[in-house]
């Protein structure tokens, strides 16, 4: 029997890791890496391999983005067709484990018990939780990783999420963090979506404005190119800063981790993909 735990590059599978280290000495830490992390989780994943003592296997999808891209008939990967998260993080995860009997530890915390993790369908990998089992919240949480010494993720003062640079669960203010923080990654993401317009046009002669709900697969997030986001950042930024203020408002002193989560504006907010953002 297989223990394995994910590493998502968040702080709750981070906190998980720790806490197992000791209980079950046999496990085996995973990370799905799609090619396309932020540099901050590579840097974070190092860190958290000398506070485990062993490594945490890298699984690489057979073929990247770009494969995965032309597979799908250059659709992005969205919340209705998460290609990415199929193809990137569960196939090389279940190609890992083969028909091996494996458990997998999953970080949900007991303050989102309704929130859904990756369960395998396969029937040689069973599923448990020990976080709610522990009754561990998110207090919990940053108190694991504070008393190992290994704090929070350095994306997480801009950022909410772990995940791809791209990732289509971003928040309006979340891709202008991008921009100014990684300019380099948020022009990659600027081409592949440009790509997509052109070959649109030149497919069919549509017109952008005129797409309606289909422009969603022609673009990263919902309802704009990201040139036409980043060309509103002044308003996104200013936005943000007013939820900033409202949610430090309804809760004080709280990190600004929390700050950040609590943060919703009238742009659009939606929930992040459970095995990418643990």
């Amino acid at each position: 029997m297989r223990n394995v735990c994910g590493i998502s590059g968040g702080k709750d599978s981070s906190a998980l890791a720790i806490y197992l280290r000791e209980s079950v000495p046999d496990m085996e830490y995973f990370f799905c890496d799609t090619g396309a992390e932020l540099p901050e989780t590579y840097d974070y994943l190092n860190r958290l391999e000398v506070v485990l003592g062993k490594p945490i296997a890298r699984l690489n999808p057979d073929k990247g983005f770009d494969h995965w891209f032309e597979v799908y008939r250059g659709t992005l990967p969205s919340p209705q067709m998460r290609w990415c998260t199929r193809q990137m993080k569960i196939k090389p995860l279940e190609d890992w484990l083969g028909d091996d009997e494996a458990v997998s530890y999953v970080a949900i915390r007991a303050d989102e018990k309704n929130r859904k993790g990756y369960v395998s369908t396969k029937p040689n990998i069973s599923a448990v939780f020990p976080f709610i089992e522990d009754d561990i919240d998110h207090d919990g949480v940053l108190r694991i990783l504070d008393e190992a010494g290994l704090g929070l993720p350095d994306y997480y003062s801009w950022r909410t999420r772990s995940g791809c640079y791209f990732c289509f669960y971003q928040r309006k203010a979340e891709w202008v963090g991008l921009s100014e923080r990684h300019p380099d990654l948020f022009e990659k993401a600027v081409a592949i979506e440009n790509k997509l317009l052109v070959d649109a046009g030149d497919a069919g002669g549509a017109d952008y404005s005129a797409l309606g709900m289909r422009e969603r697969q022609f673009t990263w997030s919902q309802g704009e190119s990201l040139l036409e986001l980043v060309g509103r950042k002044v308003e996104i930024k200013a936005k943000h800063e007013i939820a900033m203020e409202r949610a430090r408002a309804r809760r004080k002193n709280i990190p600004l981790i929390e700050v950040l989560a609590d943060a919703l504006d009238e742009d659009d907010d939606s929930p992040a993909c459970a095995v990418c953002a643990l």
